[in-house]
């Protein structure tokens, strides 16, 4: 019998991403009890627009994130164990795991020649369209290794969670998305089937949270875990931190401020507009419907930095228009809300006074969250019923009570941000499955 069967229980997240690995523990309230982080290298880039990363590297980091948490779970014994990583990072490997080369990152895009093939026969609105979609790098992966070998093509996630549990070959409906997995027939279609070339193994898809097996016993005794911590299917990092949030229901919806505008609802069906770079992640029995705009914080650091963002904003009336018309992009082009690649940034007239030029920029990015709400209603979707606010701008109180004034419904700084956290959630609400 355990020593630790005394204890009382955690769910354990883990969010992998491109520059490092977090984990979260909570308890059956969903209560943090522990965190810990360790960071990675940043991708290698041997070319403009190609971006690769040593597999490896995830599992080192993973390794050194668990031990951390593991330390500080002394009193409490892992029950469940979710992780979530970035979406369309895909590598071939071995039935039994061993990553054939480097992993192609979510922004890679070398895949060129291999899209234009896949847009033959993919349907307009597929995600799985384009070079930095998983399918085409699975394409072009396979061309660079000998052909009479058996490969399994895996993401970020599914190679981790391989790890995790000895069982390979497995992935889930968000990851395989951009595979081309037809998440709403719940099956891989037959032109997806005829374009995977000879030797490659597609993953066998699973809903999020699902069980995939036990955590290998040398690394629950390394950890000092039981043998009986269930490791459960994944998901995307978008779709975790949405979970984090607390998105739930139809209407509920999530934004977030980071580096670029990306907007999220829930919807009871789903919504696809590839002209707009629109498309749905399974979510339950709802779907969750995103889209993303070039503006975002990186149109406000271009002009200023965090602590003059913070300043600035404390003297800028929310309740009071600016009476500037800006649409802020870093430069011409935009996708979502609007579809149009030669659309140029507005930014005029600056005003002398830094103060009232952010007030412009803040409510210029707070209208096209209004658009991108209003189109995504107009494409399918619900209008939001509240929004939850991630990302770091989601820590400005006055952006957002200038948002509320703009979008007319509630906007409020999710209490969770943290895709981790969300990871462990989903642990949480399926373990008991």
């Amino acid at each position: 019998m355990s020593l630790r069967t005394r204890f009382s229980p955690a769910w354990i997240g883990i969010d992998l991403g491109t520059s490092g690995c977090r984990a979260v523990a909570i308890d059956d309230a969903g209560r943090e009890l522990a965190s810990a982080r360790t960071c990675l290298a940043e991708p290698l880039s041997p070319a403009p627009g190609h971006y690769e990363q040593d597999p490896e590297l995830w599992w080192r980091a993973v390794l050194d994130t668990l031990t951390q948490l593991g330390s500080a779970l002394t009193d409490r014994e892992p029950v469940a164990l979710c992780l979530d990583a970035t979406s369309a990072t895909l590598l071939l490997a071995t039935p039994d795991g061993e990553p054939c080369g480097p992993a192609l990152m979510y922004n890679d895009r070398r895949a060129s020649a291999e899209a234009a093939a896949i847009d033959r026969a993919a349907p307009a609105n597929s995600p799985a369209r384009g070079p930095s979609a998983s399918l085409a790098k699975l394409v072009r992966l396979r061309g660079q290794y000998p052909h009479g070998n058996a490969a399994l093509a895996l993401h970020q996630a599914d190679w981790v969670i391989g790890r995790l549990t000895g069982r390979y070959g497995i992935s889930d409906w968000n990851n395989a998305l951009k595979l081309g997995y037809d998440a709403e027939r719940l099956r891989w279609p037959d032109w997806v089937s005829a374009l995977i070339p000879e030797g490659v193994r597609l993953p066998r898809i699973v809903a999020p949270g699902d069980p995939i097996g036990p955590l290998v016993t040398r690394l629950a005794n390394r950890l000092g875990w039981p043998s009986t911590v269930r490791v459960l299917a994944g998901t995307t990092d978008s779709t975790a931190a949405v979970i984090a949030a607390g998105a739930q229901q139809p209407g509920d919806a999530v934004t977030c401020l980071g580096s670029t505008l990306v907007l999220k609802i829930l919807s009871e069906r789903p919504v696809t507009a590839s002209a707009y770079g629109i498309y749905s992640h399974r979510f339950g029995d709802a779907w969750l419907v995103g889209g993303a705009s070039n503006s975002g914080g990186a149109v406000l650091r271009r002009f200023f930095s965090d602590a003059e963002i913070v300043s600035l904003s404390r003297d800028i009336d929310p309740e009071r228009p600016s009476g500037l018309d800006y649409y802020p992009l870093i430069g011409s082009g935009e996708r979502f809300p609007r579809n149009d690649p030669e659309l140029a940034p507005r930014l005029s007239p600056r005003p002398s006074e830094p103060r009232d030029f952010l007030h412009g920029l803040l409510e210029g990015i707070a209208r096209i969250e209004a658009e991108g709400y209003a189109r995504l209603a107009e494409l399918g979707a619900p209008l939001p019923r509240r929004i939850a606010s991630i990302g770091g701008g989601a820590a400005n109180p006055t952006w957002t009570a200038m948002r509320t004034r703009i979008l007319g419904i509630p906007v409020m700084s999710a209490e969770h941000r943290d895709a981790a956290y969300g990871a462990a959630l989903l642990a949480l609400r399926r373990s008991g499955d």
